[in-house]
């Protein structure tokens, strides 16, 4: 049924709560799923798709300990990261593979199947070691980049790469993303240029001077409409650029972007809800001083001409009793998270403390959040907290606590990464000697 066509009796209002153009608007509201198409569906609705991403979700937040499996990795170093290249892919299949990617001490690209513990796939060995992977599952790509400069695009089914692009500076971050106009890699170099290409083929769409130092925080917007940059000299200005500027280039001018007025900024984050607001943290080491800031983008006319606009719409010390963060995450608008000590604390974007969680030791040495979940990392344990639906109390709900089963392996371990999907949680444990081990938990109900 048309969404303008005139609802007469109960049969309609029936139709209106069945019809695909409502649970696809919720689909999309709820989730990236741009991609998802009723091709791709088959012979599913879209109530039948929201319904069932939505048990998946569910799932994992009500497992227990004993709902898990786990398998460990052992005496097996992983530079880099780790990185989902499947898992909470927009399928309609009960029993979903989640599939992590890592780097071995041979200097590989591994794939690794979370729920059977196994190695699925490797590359041959590189001649450097890799530094630096970002996936876009979208499309099973894995990027990398290695010590030698070079960036390198993968499949993770072939043995060798699909494209390969020596670069001019070292790149400290990478973002991924699949847009309407296609797939493309962004990354931020030690010369504080921002490189965007084509994936896979690794094409140059476009180079823009951010700043005159290394840029060390690159982070696009959930919409892919914004695109963050800050770098390491502490009294630069972050700055935020319009995306279709530098996805489509005007020979000749500029790309819009703002400065943000804060300097001594350490990390930030866009709110997965209301897409066009970022949120900074800013610490002065002198003072001592801990400073949120909420930011709303918005491009407006002026004098004939568009200009990009950022208006602060909040801001607050935090308590100079709370250590200072190391990272923060947002929902829903109007909420900040971010670990102090041992403990999680969730504030309001205004400095209101909502909520204190207190279910670690020792203090909190790793933490992972996104759109539904909630992840944190102690010495001793790994707890997963899920956001509430609609941004109502209790806002953030406490779910499942996993004790330690890897300091059995190898003493004198951290968490280095922690991420998970709707099926698995997934860890990587570092000692001192810089040697790892990947610790992987898979859900069994």
């Amino acid at each position: 049924m048309s969404p303008t066509h005139q609802i007469q009796g109960p049969k309609d209002w029936n139709r209106v709560a069945e019809s695909n153009y409502l649970w696809r608007a919720h689909s999309l509201q709820r989730w990236d799923c741009n991609n998802v198409t009723d091709q791709h569906l088959g012979a599913h609705t879209w109530k039948q798709f929201f319904l069932h991403q939505r048990r998946k979700e569910l799932r994992l937040s009500l497992a227990q300990p004993d709902n898990f499996v786990c398998k460990i990795t052992e005496n097996t170093a992983f530079e880099a990261g780790l990185a989902y290249l499947s898992g909470n892919s927009f399928t309609m299949d009960e029993q979903e593979k989640s599939i992590i990617c890592s780097v071995s001490p041979k200097k590989e690209l591994c794939a690794w199947d979370v729920q059977e513990g196994t190695m699925i796939w490797s590359s041959p060995v590189q001649k450097f070691q890799i530094s630096n992977l970002v996936t876009l599952p979208q499309m099973h790509l894995v990027i990398t980049e290695d010590k030698s400069k070079t960036i390198k695009v993968w499949n993770c089914q072939d043995r060798d790469s699909l494209a390969t692009l020596p670069m001019p500076e070292t790149c400290y971050c990478m973002e991924a993303h699949l847009t309407k106009d296609g797939p493309f890699l962004m990354v931020g170099d030690a010369a504080g240029d921002i490189y965007t290409f084509t994936l896979p083929e690794l094409r140059n769409i476009s180079k823009v001077t951010a700043f005159q130092c290394a840029i060390v925080l690159l982070r696009c917007s959930p919409d892919k409409k914004w695109v963050f940059a800050c770098g390491t000299y502490s009294r630069t200005f972050p700055q935020v650029f319009l995306a279709e500027d530098l996805l489509r280039p005007s020979e000749g001018s500029a790309p819009l972007s703002t400065f943000l007025p804060h300097k001594l900024c350490t990390t930030a984050c866009w709110n997965p809800k209301k897409k066009n607001r970022i949120t900074l943290m800013s610490h002065n080491r002198r003072g001592r001083k801990t400073e949120i800031i909420t930011f709303d983008l918005t491009t407006e006319r002026t004098g004939g001409q568009t200009v990009v606009q950022a208006y602060e719409i909040s801001s607050f010390q935090l308590p100079p009793r709370l250590e200072h963060p190391t990272w923060i995450g947002a929902s829903d608008g109007y909420l900040i998270v971010f670990p102090s000590g041992p403990d999680l604390l969730l504030f309001s974007i205004t400095g209101f403390l909502l909520q204190q969680f207190q279910d670690h030791q020792t203090a909190i040495s790793n933490f992972w959040v996104d759109p539904l979940y909630v992840l944190t990392t102690s010495a001793d344990s790994v707890h997963l907290y899920m956001w509430e639906e609609g941004g109502c109390p209790p806002y953030l709900r406490s779910c499942c606590h996993l004790d330690s089963t890897w300091r059995d392996h190898i003493s004198h371990r951290f968490i280095s990464c922690v991420k998970c999907d709707n099926a698995s949680i997934v860890l990587k444990a570092t000692n001192i000697s810089e040697s790892s081990i990947l610790v992987m938990y898979s859900l069994n109900m």
